[in-house]
């Protein structure tokens, strides 16, 4: 049977830039492994299968994958199904506020119609920190000097779902000069984060991002490293703490693909964890196919 299937350019407002993303409309009837066999053929960083969700008050239930295996969740996976869920009129009564299952559970998400554009949002499971990396041993890992790292801030694991290792640079050009070895990337890490998720502070509210991980050499926008990106920020003064954080971080640029996420956070008077987390952006469509 054929299947349909839609691709996307996520974060972003033009096409062609941002990360792409494939979303096989309907996913019944396909095994594990043929789905993953279906997300290496497409080979993007991800790419989902929509399912009929198993709890009736939720609008789907999405499988994400990379090209060599299933993540329980992730960020520009999320906002570009929803985008087409929404897009292609799939969600009862046209809502715009619905919820997706994923791995680690129920993933809220909503739609805001901006500029004429349909901008979605997502709403990230609760934050933890975790292992923190000596800085020289990180340093060697992505190939810059331990001083260009920010001394007063660990580099560390954070998670919402998904774990990164987060690690400040001093500045967007330090970013841009780090590489990514797979070799070196698997010895750093282990089985212990999905990737490296390296970053500058450029301005009030603004970031310079890129993330290596050991299933791509780099991913041009990573949406579920960037809800714990702005906690992370926040945590260790990279951005001025409030009541309610607003951060854009441009992501992709130094791989030819632009992207734009941004990142939403409260905060309690005294809590050092973020009590809602936030991540969207603008979603374009490239193409609409059949799956043979």
């Amino acid at each position: 049977m054929t299947r349909e299937v839609r691709i996307v350019d996520v974060f972003t407002e033009k096409p062609l830039t941002g990360n792409q993303l494939a979303v096989v409309l309907d996913g019944k009837e396909l095994s594990t492994a043929h789905m993953q066999r279906i997300a290496r053929e497409m080979n993007f960083s991800e790419t989902t299968f929509v399912l009929p969700a198993e709890n009736a008050a939720h609008a789907a239930k999405v499988r994400i994958f990379t090209p060599t295996s299933e993540l329980p969740f992730a960020g520009h996976p999320t906002i570009g199904t929803a985008w087409v869920l929404a897009n292609e009129g799939l969600i009862a009564k046209g809502a715009l506020e619905f919820t997706l299952e994923e791995g680690v559970g129920p993933v809220k998400v909503r739609g805001v119609k901006e500029d004429g554009r349909l901008v979605f949002w997502m709403t990230h499971p609760p934050l933890s920190f975790g292992e923190v990396f000596p800085h020289a041993r990180v340093a060697e890992t992505i190939g810059v000097a331990e001083p260009e790292i920010v001394a007063d801030a660990p580099a560390q694991i954070a998670t919402t779902g998904a774990p990164f290792l987060f690690v400040a640079l001093r500045s967007a050009h330090a970013v841009d000069s780090a590489v990514s070895e797979r070799p070196r990337l698997e010895r750093l890490l282990g089985d212990r984060a999905h990737g490296v998720f390296l970053f500058a502070a450029t301005g009030a509210g603004r970031l310079y991002s890129r993330m290596f991980s050991t299933d791509i050499p780099e991913d041009p926008a990573t949406g579920g490293a960037s809800g714990p990106l702005g906690g992370y920020a926040v945590k260790y003064g990279l951005v001025k703490r409030a009541p309610t954080v607003s951060i854009v971080s441009e992501q992709g640029t130094k791989m030819g693909r632009q992207s734009f996420i941004h990142i939403e956070l409260e905060y309690g008077e005294s809590a050092d964890i973020p009590s809602r987390i936030e991540v969207g952006g603008s979603v374009m469509p490239v193409l609409k196919g059949e799956l043979l």
